[in-house]
């Protein structure tokens, strides 16, 4: 039996989408907490553990990082290519959940090695059951 929640690291600009998600994710995985960064500078602080971030008990690593590709401050591949070069992060498994679906966002992803890479549907309920689904598979099956 796990002694703590899953936490997931949201990394959304957008306060729209991410309150969305937030909604979503607690709706079908109510034990899950989750961190929610609104650009590419505050979660490198977050992950690396920097100045406001810098207590790790009040900040633990995530166990799934959820990131927008269009961030400001750091764009969302620059973020990707950081946890992915590191490796005291490099494990943690990030979905890039985001609305581009161009092929130079999906080819970059997967050259920094994402380990999902999921468009955000504009159905509401498709897109519950997107994130139903990913929190199942990520939080649930998947085994580390």
């Amino acid at each position: 039996m796990k002694d703590e929640p899953d936490l997931i690291l949201l990394i959304e600009d957008n306060p729209d989408h991410a309150e969305m998600v937030m909604r979503l994710v607690r709706r079908t995985h109510a034990a899950a907490v989750i961190e929610h960064v609104s650009d590419g500078e505050a979660a490198l602080d977050y992950l690396f553990r920097r100045g406001s971030y810098a207590v790790r008990a009040r900040y633990p690593l995530p166990r799934l990082i959820l990131l927008d590709l269009r961030l400001p401050r750091i764009d969302g591949l620059e973020v990707l290519k950081s946890i992915k070069t590191s490796e005291a992060l490099c494990r943690i498994p990030v979905v890039v959940l985001t609305t581009s679906e161009a092929e130079s966002d999906i080819a970059g992803a997967s050259r920094l090695h994402a380990n999902s890479y999921l468009v955000k549907p504009m159905d509401l309920d498709v897109f519950a059951s997107l994130i139903e689904t990913m929190g199942n598979y990520w939080l649930l099956w998947n085994r580390r």
